[in-house]
């Protein structure tokens, strides 16, 4: 009773511990949950429950370990039940451990055998999961077991058959990928097909698109196993009976077939009812290729292979396609498949590879070339054993021999032959090696080894064949033996189309039957589409034959497969085919893809420039054939047909220097006749332009090429009207201009004779017979009776002297017009024909008009637009005073052609004869259009007429037809091309020179007017030659020819005011004063004006005061003022004179009475501004001489004088504002180039003065400036001096930056430059050019001191001195140079007191040499004789002063006041220098603002009283500036000695403000400073 109560008690205990477990469980008490298992455990070891609850609670507790042995207790203890299972499950999916996954299948499998009976659908769930697992593993054996578990399971319970469906379907989808796996397992083959198999009997309906896939996949599956071949067939039948459209199953069934290599019958009739379904299908052609391949038909082997491989590529199709390449000798198409093949060869199909690579050799060594033998090398390289195989080792030989390497082949030759003397391969190579050496017999008898040892192998008897071709004159002559073994080779491999092309070559020269020839072409062709040989015999012989429809189908049948840069002989032939035919557009484009494949063809090239030339394309033309010309430089034609084509497009001279490169290899006719007609072309256009000098030039050297082409060709008559068009043409110049060189036997003289220099009417004569011959040969040429004509008509134009003359061309005149009658009967239609007839009809002589008036009429009858007879016609009228007809005939002609200049000028005249205003207008349009002597010298006549009138200046015609239209510069152009023509012109001559004294161009108006008196002094025209010689002394006087011009002008009646005048003029310029006294009193007398008067007395008061008669000026200009009408440049002449002597009160006088006259234009403005200028210079108000300038340009700023002279006073009176002055200058240079140039070294002046160098700006510098000064005037002086100067300045640079000067040992060359430049400037400026010579010499000699150059500086004024002994300026730079000596040799050397008297002396000899004080007084303070040093800055001040420099003054107070401030800032004891100091610093402002002097103060301030607020005060002033005009390092040492004041006064809030500045200034040593300041406090 006792152990049942205690059975009964623990049963109650644990039911209740595992009520409490599960309580627990639930509640997420995991680790209260294991105690009470473990105490139910105590109780009952076996407990199912409590080991299963132990496991749950573990797995949530992450314990896996002790989990899953918990549930193995459980399973153990109970292996039915399936919470342990379960529990075992779901620990395995959540924990991530390969041994748990391992165990999970199996797991699974017990569950599902669990719940088969009990829950079907928790078994499915688990065999999805176990599907899932073995399908990641790859176990696709289980994996078919648990899907037909599954399937079993679904038949069990009855399930519908789409689901079973469903179901088989999906494991053949999944157990399909088992297949892709190298090795599939048999037994899962089986289940597969078992699982297809159940599908097909399950799917429904049949047929439909279900069972249709299914049967497709099915299919698909047992392609892939070999062994199922008769099930394959069963089912590809199975299905093409039910679905017999579908190309599927076929396409498996030839797969199957080409890769097992049947070919049968079945295997046919597959292939082709494959094609029959899908014509594109791959595998379809692919079997038909390869069956035709095995049957020896190649082509459609060919065909149908590349066919199938473009659809799908495969190696073993590849190879195919390769053999069957091979085998029609297309060895290159062959290596290309055998690559491909190799790309697409699988790594274990080694056999296949092999085979490849051994068909790649021979078909890269048979194809020939040394890249091909290459690649057949490394292909050789490729196969295993290559060496063991004689066949491959023959082919190696055979690709030694491709490269050349003929030792190479031989020997592996000798070795074949040697180890195996019946190998065919190795004689045939031996035979090719001897041949390659040229030995023929050896060569024969190793091919006849060769063919004996392969008595079938056709090629051998093609080489024997190509030998027998090839070899000495015996076999040449009886070539049967190389026709019978070309045969032979024929018959044994028709496909080997090199045997057709010699046979071609056999019947088309031996045996001359052009038929057979052109048939074995056509063979060679059709199995050698690259053979481009047999292709162009072949179209050669049918274009010979006329077979053109046979010849353009080949040549077509090539160029549709040629690819671009190919079939170069195709795209020729039928280009030139097009050519012929007259189809320049198709030709072009034929000849264009041509030379894409040989661009180096210059044949081609000129073929290309014919079809260009033929469509009008000149310029394509030309390039092409300028490229043949490169190709081939000995090609005549190419060069003679660029000429002619630059001819034809008007470029006369560059075709004429081709036409040149031809003549000078060869006399070529063509060639000699273009460059005569270039070379007349040429002078006609020289004549147009009026350079008849040049002209008569080429027209010389046109008769002389002309008659070179005429010796060779006498027969053609165009040479001859060549030659007669080249001696006509001198009719158009003036006959002293006509002078030519022809050739004897042309002049009608002996041929061994000198060439003769004919005359105009000697050349004509010659032109004349020309004209003769040419019609001897072709007489019923009408243009050339025309020419002769127009050729007699010029020779009775010809001036004559005497009686007989005139009778001799009345004659001539009448031959003419016996000519042109002849030229009309002959051609009456030709409008030109009755032109020129009425043209000789109105010459006088026979001056018969109406005849003339009908020939024109009849002209524009027969062509109406005709400009030239319309002009002539209205000649006729204007010539008859029948002004209206006139007027509207030229109208008409106007219309019909703008810009024919005749009819412009025939409007003209009219216009001059009613007196229009457009009459001016006009002219100026006739030479607008061209060069036509009337209209020049009509045009001339009114603008000199028009300057000649002073009184219109302000009419709005002047400003228009003078002014606006540039009419001096255009008339003077168009005079000179006149007078180029027509030397016998005194008027145009006189107003040549008139229109060239108003531009300037004083030589050209001197000759001018010098020829006029010579034309004149043979006439009897005394007024003309009094104006000529009035205008040619003019001229003289201008040129600076006084003499000259007394003597011209004495040679004048001297009546006229302008004569007397220039007389005058002319004797005070040539020195004789007196002379010229007298001469303006007599024209005094003379003048009728008061303004008149007033200009003499003003020139007669200039005479006084040249020879110093002040007194006696001053009387003649204050009686000038005084006149009715004064004028102001007599006012003028009395400012300068008061200037020039100081008196500065009757220069304001003066100045003040000339600004009353009126606003001033023009220069005057620049003469008033200057003469205010120089007044307050002279007045001491420097500082407004700047502001006065640029109120100036301010009321002027288009006047670049003025900002030129801005320019000149700024470094001069405020230099400060020197950066300005550059910009003034720089302002000009650009406003005007007369201007700029002396603008620019003003600016370079500016740009020195504000020390603007290369280190600062790289690109504005005075360096830069000075250059371009000196390259747009190298003749001026100063702008050299200015050079130096800049060289100094970047020198003096480089010596402050520590840095080596680059612009040394330059001042001796730039010194030289400036003497010799000084020595042709003129008289009046010689003084100013003197005192720059002395001054570049100072400055030469300081930049050699400043480079340690004493020698060279010593030497340099010696060699001066030797000159001039007693030049002061010299001597003074030899005694600084000295000194400089002195001190350098010793720094503490103290100069004995002898010496500074010396230096004393010295510098009192240049008593105006300012620069000399400075330096004496630098001596002194370096001696410490400061007091000396003291008077010498008070002397050069007062020199300053008298000469008025305000520079100078500002200078030497500056020096004072910083020699003064050294001992104050020394503390030195005394108020002496402080009020030097202060005395020095107040003069300097007086003068003008000087930021030098406020900071001199502002320093002294600070050493006597360093504390006070006015310190801080005075330099602040100084640093927080805001102009940019104070110098950086002048406000750099104010803002340190600011800083040191604020230190010293501890204002830290001032200090602050003061290192922001700097900060924003970048002033970075302030910023150092200011630590050590701080430093140094601490």
């Amino acid at each position: 009773m006792q152990t049942l109560g205690d059975h009964e008690m623990s049963s109650k205990e644990v039911k209740t511990e595992l009520k409490s477990a599960r309580e627990a469980i639930k509640n997420k008490e995991f680790k209260e949950a294991l105690k009470h298992c473990k105490a139910v455990l105590k109780l009952e070891k076996n407990n199912y429950n409590a080991w299963v609850f132990i496991g749950l609670a573990a797995s949530e507790l992450e314990q896996p370990d002790q989990s899953q042995s918990a549930y193995k207790k459980a399973v153990e203890l109970e292996p039915e039940q399936l919470l342990a299972w379960q529990g075992l499950a779901n620990l395995y999916e959540k924990t991530d451990q390969w041994d748990f996954k391992l165990e999970l299948p199996n797991i699974y499998q017990k569950l599902v055998e669990l719940y088969a009976s009990s829950d079907k659908n928790k078994s499915y769930e688990l065999i999805k999961k176990l599907s899932d697992i073995y399908q990641s593993d790859k176990d696709y054996v289980k994996l078919a077991k648990v899907w037909q578990q599954l399937i079993q399971l679904k038949e069990d319970d009855a399930v519908d058959k789409a689901e079973l469906l469903q179901l088989w379907q999906e494991m053949t989808q999944l157990l399909s990928d088992c297949l892709n796996e190298d090795e599939p397992d048999n037994e899962m083959q089986q289940h597969l097909i078992t699982a297809f198999e159940n599908t097909m009997v399950l799917v429904e309906p049949v047929p439909g698109e279900k069972h249709k896939k299914i049967s497709a996949d099915h299919i698909k599956c047992l392609s892939k196993l070999p062994q199922e071949e008769a099930r394959l067939k069963k089912a590809c039948e199975s299905m093409l009976s039910h679905y017999p459209n579908q190309s599927y199953p076929l396409e498996v069934l030839c797969s199957h077939y080409l890769k097992a290599g049947i070919l049968n019958d079945d295997a046919i009739s597959c292939f082709s009812r494959l094609l029959d379904l899908a014509p594109d299908c791959g595998l379809g052609h692919l079997g038909l290729g390869t069956k035709a391949l095995q049957e020896g038909r190649y082509k459609d082997a060919i065909k149908d292979l590349a066919h199938g491989l473009k659809k799908m590529s495969c190696s073993t199709g590849w190879y195919s396609l390769a053999e069957a390449q091979f085998k029609v000798h297309g060895y290159s198409d062959s290596a290309t498949s055998c690559s491909q093949g190799l790309m697409m060869c699988v790594s274990g199909d080694e056999e296949l590879r092999v085979k490849l690579l051994r068909m790649k050799l021979e078909t890269l060594v048979r194809s020939g070339g040394e890249k091909a033998a290459d690649h057949a090398l490394d292909a050789f390289s490729q196969i295993p054993d290559a060496d063991k195989d004689e066949v491959l080792v023959a082919l190696k030989g055979h690709a030694f021999l491709n490269k050349g390497q003929i030792d190479q082949a031989l020997k592996v030759s000798s070795e074949l032959v040697a180890s195996n003397p019946n190998l065919a391969q190795g004689f045939a190579l031996r035979g090719l090696v001897h041949s390659a050496e040229g030995q023929q017999q050896l060569a024969e008898q190793s091919f006849l080894k060769a063919a004996a040892q392969s008595p079938l192998c056709g090629e051998y008897y093609f080489l024997l064949g190509q030998l027998y071709w090839d070899m000495g004159e015996e076999t040449r002559k009886d070539r049967s033996k190389a026709h019978t073994h070309l045969l032979k080779a024929a018959k044994l491999d028709p496909n080997l189309g090199c045997v057709f092309r010699y046979l071609g070559h056999y019947y088309r020269e031996i045996a001359n039957d052009r038929g057979r020839a052109r048939g074995c072409y056509k063979k060679a062709f059709e199995l050698d589409s690259e053979d481009a040989e047999s292709g162009s015999a072949s179209v050669d012989l049918s274009m010979e034959q006329e077979d053109m429809d046979a010849a353009l189908a080949t040549l077509e049948s090539v160029i549709e497969k040629a690819t671009p840069g190919s079939a170069k002989w195709a795209w020729m032939r039928r280009g030139l085919y097009y050519l012929k035919v007259g189809e320049h557009q198709q030709a072009t484009a034929d000849l264009q893809a041509a030379l894409r494949a040989d661009p180096e063809d210059w044949v081609c090239w000129e073929c290309l420039g014919e079809a260009y030339l033929n469509r009008r394309s000149f310029t394509a033309a030309l390039r092409a054939f300028a490229k043949a010309h490169q190709l081939q430089p000995s090609s005549i034609y190419s060069l003679y047909q660029a000429a002619a084509i630059k001819q034809t497009l008007g470029k006369f001279k560059e075709a004429a220097a081709e036409y040149l490169q031809i003549t000078a290899q060869q006399d070529y006719v063509p060639a000699l006749k273009g460059l005569g007609e270039c070379q007349l072309s040429l002078a006609k256009s020289r004549m147009e332009d009026c350079r008849d000098g040049g002209a008569i030039d080429l027209i010389q050297q046109a008769i002389q090429n002309l008659f070179r082409a005429v010796e060779l060709r006498p027969d053609l008559s165009c040479l001859w009207k060549l030659l007669g068009d080249a001696c006509t043409a001198v009719s158009t110049v003036s006959p002293n201009r006509a002078h030519v060189l022809v050739p004897g036997p042309l002049a009608g003289l002996d041929p061994n004779s000198q060439s003769p220099t004919l005359n105009q009417a000697q050349t004509l004569k010659v032109g004349e017979r020309c004209y003769a011959r040419a019609l001897k040969l072709m007489s019923e040429v009408a243009s050339l009776w025309y020419d002769l004509g127009l050729n007699y008509h010029h020779q009775a134009r010809l001036p004559c002297s005497t009686e007989g003359d005139q009778n001799l061309q009345s004659l001539v005149l009448e031959k003419s017009l016996q000519c042109l009658k002849k030229a009309i009967m002959m051609d009456c239609e030709n409008y030109s024909y009755w032109n020129a007839l009425g043209v000789i009809s109105m010459n006088k002589g026979l001056e018969n008009f109406a005849l003339a008036q009908h020939c024109f009429i009849k002209s524009i009858q027969v062509e109406p637009n005709n400009v030239v007879a319309w002009t002539n016609l209205g000649t006729l009228y204007l010539k008859k005073d029948n002004i209206e007809l006139a007027h509207e005939a030229f109208k008409i002609a106007q219309s019909l052609e703008p810009l024919y200049v005749n009819c412009w000028i025939g409007q003209a005249l009219i216009a001059e004869r009613v007196g229009s205003y457009d009459t001016m207008d006009l002219f100026r349009h006739t030479t607008e259009l061209s060069t036509h002597v009337e209209g020049v010298k009509g045009y001339a006549y009114w603008v000199c007429s028009t300057l000649l009138d002073k009184s219109n200046r302000d009419s709005e015609l002047y400003r228009y037809n003078i002014v606006q239209m540039n009419a001096i510069s255009a008339a003077q152009v168009a005079l000179s091309k006149y007078t180029e023509r027509i030397h016998s012109d005194p008027e145009a001559y006189i107003m040549l020179g008139y229109l060239n004294e108003h531009l300037q161009l004083k030589r050209q108006a001197l000759q001018a007017y010098q020829r006029a008196v010579e034309l004149l002094q043979s006439t009897s025209s005394a007024e003309e030659l009094a104006f000529a010689l009035g205008s040619y002394g003019r001229a003289l006087c201008t040129s600076g020819q006084w003499e000259e011009a007394v003597h011209v002008y004495n040679s004048t009646p001297l009546q006229e005011l302008s004569d007397l005048t220039g007389l005058a003029l002319a004797y005070c310029r040539a020195g004789l004063l007196p002379e010229s006294t007298s001469a303006y009193e007599r024209a005094l007398a003379v003048a009728s004006t008061e303004k008149e008067k007033a200009y003499i007395l003003t020139a007669l008061a200039l005479l006084q005061h040249l020879q110093g008669n002040i007194d006696s000026a001053k009387t003649l200009l204050f009686k000038c003022s005084i006149l009715k009408e004064p004028i102001p440049e007599s006012l003028l002449c009395l400012c300068a004179l008061g200037l020039v002597r100081g008196d500065a009160t009757l220069a304001a006088a003066a100045l003040t009475e000339l600004l009353k006259q009126g606003s001033a234009t023009g220069s005057v403005v620049e003469q008033r501004c200057l003469l205010t200028c120089t007044l307050l210079a002279l007045q001491g108000n420097y500082s407004s001489v700047q502001r006065e300038v640029s109120r100036a340009v301010h009321s002027n700023p288009g006047n670049p004088s003025l900002w030129a002279l801005l320019s000149r006073v700024v470094p001069q009176f405020y230099p400060r504002k020197a950066n300005g002055g550059a910009v003034a200058g720089h302002v000009a240079c650009l406003s005007s180039m007369t201007n700029g140039k002396r603008a620019l070294l003003y600016s370079g002046v500016n740009q020195l003065a504000s020390g603007r160098h290369s280190g600062e700006d790289r690109h504005r510098n005075a360096l830069k400036t000075m250059q371009r000064a000196v390259l747009l005037c190298p003749e001026d002086p100063a702008a050299w001096a200015g050079l130096m100067a800049a060289c100094h300045t970047e020198n003096t640079a480089c010596y402050l930056s520590g840095s080596a000067p680059c612009r040394q040992g330059l001042e001796k060359t730039l010194m030289s430059v400036v003497s010799e430049k000084v020595q042709s400037v003129e008289e009046i400026e010689r003084p100013l050019a003197q005192t720059l010579e002395g001054w570049v010499l100072q400055q030469a000699v300081t930049g050699l001191m400043l480079g340690g150059q004493l020698d060279q500086a010593e030497a340099l004024c010696s060699q001066v001195l030797n000159v001039s002994p007693e030049h002061p300026a010299v001597m003074l730079s030899l005694r600084q140079v000295q000194c400089q000596r002195l001190l350098v040799a010793d720094a503490g050397t103290v100069l004995p007191d002898s010496v500074l008297e010396q230096l004393n002396n010295t510098v009192m000899m240049n008593p105006t040499n300012l620069g000399a004080w400075h330096w004496l007084a630098e001596v002194y303070r370096g001696q410490g004789l400061l007091v000396q040093a003291v008077m010498a800055y008070r002397q050069s001040l007062q020199l300053a002063s008298q000469l008025s420099l305000h520079s100078g003054q500002v200078a030497c107070l500056i020096r004072l006041a910083l020699l003064a401030l050294v001992p104050c800032m020394a503390g030195v004891p005394g108020n002496n220098w402080k009020d030097l100091v202060v005395e020095a610093t107040t003069e300097v402002l007086k003068l003008g603002s000087s930021p030098m002097a406020h900071l001199f103060q502002a320093l002294l301030q600070y050493m006597t009283k360093m504390a006070a607020r006015e310190t801080r005060r005075l330099l602040e002033r100084l640093v927080y500036v805001s102009s940019q005009d104070f110098p950086a390092t002048l406000v750099q040492v104010a803002s340190w000695y600011l800083l040191r004041h604020l230190h010293a006064k501890n204002d830290q809030e001032l200090i602050n403000a003061l290192l922001h500045h700097a900060k924003s200034k970048g002033d970075e040593r302030l910023l150092e400073f200011n630590s050590l300041l701080a430093s140094s406090s601490t």
